[in-house]
């Protein structure tokens, strides 16, 4: 009973504030606001503004205002004086240049034969001082003995004697590392055997 006499009050209630809240919208939305015409600012827009032209004449610059400057004088002309011939002849003042004949060559004059010449030494690279020797202050001499190859090699190399043992293979590998201008006989290079060289060690002065 009382939710029926709740619906019969609060309905009418609703509908009279719907109504009022709906006239309430229309008049904030159609009310038309008067601006005066007198206080719109005048307010234009020029997208194409015109400049103002300057006088032409301002700009002109006639011949008469600059100043003339005059060209800078020709250089001077150089006389040149041509050399004189000579009156007498070459012969004259050097001399008669002598004749010589020409050589002749034959078989019988030119001989290209290679004189014979014995080994010699191209490159020779002295030995590494034996680490042990160093530390112990000892110098000596080794005594080689090899044959040389018709291309300049050292081989069959041999330690004939040496006053250290320790200098012997230090002594063997250095002259591996020797070059030779071969034996020559009849102009072919031939072996050279029997080379016998001495190989010293000393100590550098401190």
């Amino acid at each position: 009973m009382q939710t029926i006499v709740r619906l019969v009050v609060g309905i009418p209630i609703a509908a009279i504030v719907t109504f009022a809240l709906f006239m309430l919208m229309r008049v904030l939305i159609f009310t038309d606001v008067a601006f005066d015409e007198e206080e719109r600012p005048d307010l234009r827009f020029d997208i194409n503004p015109e400049v103002e032209r300057l006088n032409a004449r301002s700009r002109d610059t006639s011949i008469e205002d600059v100043n003339r400057v005059d060209p800078p004088p020709p250089p001077p002309q150089i006389e040149r004086q041509a050399a004189d011939l000579p009156t007498e002849s070459l012969t004259t003042i050097v001399g008669r240049i002598p004749e010589f004949e020409a050589p002749q060559l034959n078989n019988n004059n030119v001989s290209f034969n290679v004189s014979d010449r014995n080994a010699q030494p191209l490159v020779r690279i002295p030995p590494n001082y034996p680490p042990r020797a160093a530390e112990r202050g000892l110098e000596g001499t080794c005594t080689m003995q090899f044959d040389v190859t018709p291309d300049g090699t050292p081989t069959n190399i041999v330690a004939t004697s040496c006053t250290s043992s320790m200098f012997e293979r230090a002594s063997i590998r250095a002259v591996e590392r020797w070059r030779y201008s071969p034996k020559v006989e009849n102009g072919v290079p031939v072996a050279r055997r029997g080379v016998v060289t001495d190989i010293e060690f000393r100590m550098a002065p401190e």
